[in-house]
């Protein structure tokens, strides 16, 4: 292509501001170029929780959006995915203490499904039993938190820390503990993927009680 047919092809294309949700205030995210609106829509940018907070201490949590829909010369977005650095994560492990995984999908008060995994740091070597027991912590803390918040109230309780410390507060009483935190959540889906997934379950059910029927 000429630098003539280049510089024409951008010509027909313009600047869309992409902006956060109402919940991060519909701050700045960055830009994005396209011929049409329509192009803009699905695309995901991604940035850390210092940008938009001005906190210096928190570059170490990146956020990640979804464009969902285009006006005139700005694109708005969905959040779908907060995610601790594998710089940070790395910095936490300590030889000779236990590292303490969990992997939970939850659907929040107003049916969005998510998966959140956290992590707790040990000051020392845990036991099996132990280790069991703070990854029991975790996975009755995320579901409570699910049971009684909203998708965005979820995300907050993460972005805030308070998640994080509320399974702190009762893991620590079963081994000494330096550190929770939340290393990852992933939205799923969202309340109208969820019901589509109930009702093609509910046909399907009801698809396989005809077939008993008719043997």
């Amino acid at each position: 292509m000429s630098e003539r047919s280049v510089s024409k092809s951008r010509e027909q294309k313009r600047w869309y501001n992409v902006l956060a949700p109402e919940q991060f205030d519909r701050q700045q995210l960055g830009e994005t170029l396209a011929e049409e609106p329509q192009q803009v829509v699905g695309r995901t940018i991604t940035t850390t929780l210092d940008q938009l907070t001005g906190d210096s201490n928190a570059n170490n949590t990146k956020l990640t959006f979804k464009i969902t829909d285009v006006g005139s010369d700005s694109a708005y977005t969905e959040f779908i995915k907060y995610e601790l650095t594998r710089d940070y994560l790395r910095s936490l492990v300590r030889r000779g203490a236990s590292k303490v995984e969990a992997s939970i999908t939850v659907l929040t008060t107003d049916d969005y499904r998510i998966r959140v995994q956290p992590v707790a740091l040990t000051t020392k070597k845990a036991d099996r039993s132990q280790e069991k027991a703070i990854r029991r912590v975790m996975i009755d803390k995320v579901h409570a938190a699910a049971e009684e918040r909203t998708f965005e109230a979820f995300v907050d309780a993460i972005v805030d820390g308070n998640l994080s410390s509320a399974i702190y507060g009762d893991a620590k009483e079963i081994y000494p503990l330096r550190r929770v935190e939340v290393q990852k959540l992933t939205l799923e889906a969202r309340p109208r993927e969820v019901a589509a997934e109930e009702e093609a379950a509910v046909d399907v059910d009801a698809d396989e009680v005809a077939v008993d029927a008719d043997e």
